[in-house]
């Protein structure tokens, strides 16, 4: 069908809907009021369908014309939206991709900075736990948990992988505790909150007991809470319900702000990382290398 109907009718049909007028949706598109009144007739012809009542100079969407008004708005908004880099003068979008405990907890904060700083420059965020996403090389930038090696990546270190466990002060105060004076083994008895490993590398509570300089004698409890996500942890540490493992460089700024504090003394390092890519094979545009010397300087101020 779509074949027989002229695409200029849906924009037409598009104007129609939005002002309901059809002298005010041919003053935007430059053509007669009669022209409007031909493009909707026939396309309700093409249909088989009414789109408007007419009452006096009065108009109304009938149900038909309801629904397809709002197909043909979000189709035309996306296609709008696709067309946003092309435009002249508007200047390159930048993609970046992170994880989504990164997007969460470290890197929205920077890309609002960076917004203030150059509010000129658009920066769209692909937020996955996918690493073929994570890598593929249409992003720009992008922020991969690694050793620092990567074929198809130039990376620069953003921070190293450090983990301690980490809870919020109402919780420590309700049970009477000291945060630096808990030993792992009063860690391990405590109400732990966990996530699901879905890459071989990650570290949960069972592996960061296990590297620890003097492991509990104990035998571990099963987590009392357990999330799928990195991030349903963290805020649940924050809502004061257990103790986290906290990434410290994720979760600087909460530590920062006193809303989680670190608890007992030992920490992991487990040799991994959070990276900044840039790609190997093709240049930058200015408006990347601007957003990756943002986010290193950011980095490098923090630290």
């Amino acid at each position: 069908m779509l074949e027989k109907i002229p695409l200029e009718a849906f924009r037409v049909f598009d104007a129609a809907c939005r002002l309901m007028n059809f002298s005010r949706a041919g003053r935007e598109l430059n053509i007669t009021q009669a022209a409007v009144s031909r493009r909707i007739k026939g396309l309700e012809d093409h249909l088989g369908a009414t789109l408007f009542t007419r009452r006096g100079r009065n108009l109304a969407l009938t149900p038909d014309g309801e629904r397809l008004f709002q197909r043909v708005r979000a189709t035309l908004e996306y296609l709008e939206e696709s067309l946003e880099p092309f435009r002249s003068g508007g200047g390159q979008i930048i993609s970046i991709a992170a994880s989504g405990s990164v997007s969460h907890l470290w890197l929205g904060q920077h890309l609002k900075d960076f917004g203030k700083e150059s509010p000129n420059i658009s920066v769209r965020l692909l937020t996955t736990d996918a690493p073929t996403e994570l890598a593929s090389e249409a992003n720009d930038l992008v922020i991969l948990y690694a050793t620092g090696e990567h074929p198809r990546w130039n990376l620069t270190l953003l921070m190293k992988e450090v983990l301690m466990p980490v809870a919020s002060p109402d919780y420590l105060a309700r049970r009477g505790l000291i945060a630096e004076e808990l030993t792992v083994e009063d860690i391990a008895a405590l109400d732990l909150i966990d996530y699901e490993r879905f890459n071989a590398h990650w570290i949960s509570f069972r592996q960061w007991f296990g590297r620890v300089p003097r492991p509990p004698k104990i035998r571990l409890p099963r987590p009392r809470l357990s999330f799928s996500t990195y991030i349903m942890a963290v805020e649940a540490a924050l809502r004061g319900e257990g103790i986290a493992l906290g990434s410290l460089g994720l979760i600087e700024e909460q530590l920062r702000a006193g809303t989680l504090v670190t608890v007992g003394k030992d920490h992991v390092e487990t040799g991994f990382g959070y990276y900044l890519g840039t790609p190997r094979f093709r240049s930058l545009s200015p408006e990347a290398v601007q957003l990756h010397r943002h986010l290193l300087s950011n980095d490098r101020e923090e630290q």
